[in-house]
């Protein structure tokens, strides 16, 4: 029986890997508007391949979390209208990230067939630093560009954050991390991370927030409210009046979650993080899915394109495989959804999360943190403070949202 370390040496092979042509994949066409998409589902259909051949170790060895494996691909014949005749394409930490999906419930093959099937879809949303999302075509996955600091980052915590999944089987706040990768076409170098949709593939989101916990300049701006689901942030939840309305139940074990989640992030010394709230009205989705159908005869082939997209979780209204009444979720699916209490003056059901949890308290965030306090003083809330100091005020402020 082969070692977990020798499965790993397979995995982590550093030697590059040519293929003149396509042959196994032949089946399979990757047709998408971007090569880059094309690129990141052929990866991935070839890395679940592999994967498939490769018995799951007993145990993830300390080398499993520094692997890769790289392939460089010359296409000179297949599917040339749609795919680079040149490109590289590396998976980070292979087996690490199987696993995770696993400790997540996701199967490779759907994982695979969400990613392959068709395009991913564009979405207008962009991050920090000009970050571009996807989603899969069944709206279940989230495929964000990142930095090369961003994939540093990744490998100093992955092991830790490894282990906390393990610990807390998978029921966590935290980004739900399934494959990390660098596709190289005509020289240039795109790292892409796959995270789990926050927001629902079938219910659309109606209003969004991004909290921090601070009240400095948090609130959204004139042009990023022009758009159809505009980004609110923590002055505009305040000045909303909004509210979580959930029950006792739900409500004690979404801060137990989040109480271990963000002592966990100080642990680690990251900050700057958020909590990303999407919000779904019944009563609305199933009003306009009423108007819907009663216009379906007049904009026959148009479809609706969803709600918006908020970032890190484009998020359109896909139907479900099984039917579902309304506002009803598959929990195992929708991993981050809670239902409105019955007391709650509308039916609703959130979506919650944490996102952008890769920012590191460096020299550059003390130096960020030192000129705010002189331009607003030493007692203003503002997002650039010490991890332990930020994990407590986020805390602390989520708890007053949850009514």
């Amino acid at each position: 029986m082969a070692t977990a370390s020798s499965i790993a040496a397979s995995i982590a092979s550093k030697t590059k890997t040519k293929k003149k042509h396509f042959v196994a994949q032949k089946v399979k066409l990757f047709r998408a508007s971007d090569p880059l998409l094309s690129v990141i589902m052929w990866g991935v259909n070839h890395s679940i391949n592999e994967l498939s051949h490769v018995q799951i170790p007993i145990m993830l060895m300390p080398d499993d979390f520094k692997a890769y494996s790289k392939i460089k691909v010359d296409n000179h014949l297949f599917n040339k209208e749609n795919m680079p005749s040149h490109f590289k394409f590396k998976e980070y930490c292979p087996l690490v990230f199987r696993n995770l999906r696993e400790k997540f419930g996701i199967d490779d093959q759907d994982f695979q067939n969400s990613l392959t099937r068709e395009s991913p879809l564009n979405s207008d949303a962009h991050g920090r630093s000009g970050a571009r999302f996807h989603t899969s075509y069944d709206k279940r996955y989230v495929i964000k560009t990142i930095s090369s600091e961003d994939v540093a980052e990744m490998h100093n915590i992955l092991k830790k954050y490894h282990q906390f999944i393990v610990e807390c089987h998978g029921d966590t706040l935290l980004p739900q991390f399934l494959g990390m990768y660098r596709l190289t076409v005509d020289g240039d170098e795109t790292y892409m991370i796959v995270t789990r949709n926050v927001f629902s593939h079938r219910l659309s989101v109606f209003k969004k927030y991004d909290l921090k916990g601070s009240t400095v300049a948090r609130e959204a701006s004139d042009k990023e409210k022009t758009k159809e689901l505009p980004t609110y942030k923590d002055n505009d939840f305040i000045n909303d009046g909004q509210k979580i309305h959930i029950d006792d139940d739900n409500k004690k074990m979404f801060l137990e979650k989040l109480r271990k989640d963000v002592e966990f992030l100080a642990q680690l010394k990251l900050m700057d993080y958020s909590l990303l709230v999407g919000i779904h009205d019944v009563e609305r989705a199933d009003q306009e899915d009423v108007e819907s159908e009663d216009n379906e005869g007049e904009d026959e082939g148009e479809s609706d394109g969803g709600i918006g997209t908020p970032p890190d979780s484009p998020s359109n209204t896909l139907d479900s495989a099984k039917p579902l009444s309304p506002g009803e979720f598959d929990p195992n699916i929708d991993v981050y959804a809670i239902k409105s209490s019955d007391s709650a003056p509308r039916k609703e059901v959130y979506f919650m999360a944490i996102i952008d949890i890769l920012q590191h308290y460096d020299a550059k965030k003390k130096a960020a943190h030192a000129a705010k306090t002189v331009k607003h003083g030493a007692g203003a809330e503002i997002s650039t403070v010490n991890p332990e100091q930020y994990s407590k005020r986020f805390y602390d402020f989520i708890t007053t949202i949850l009514s």
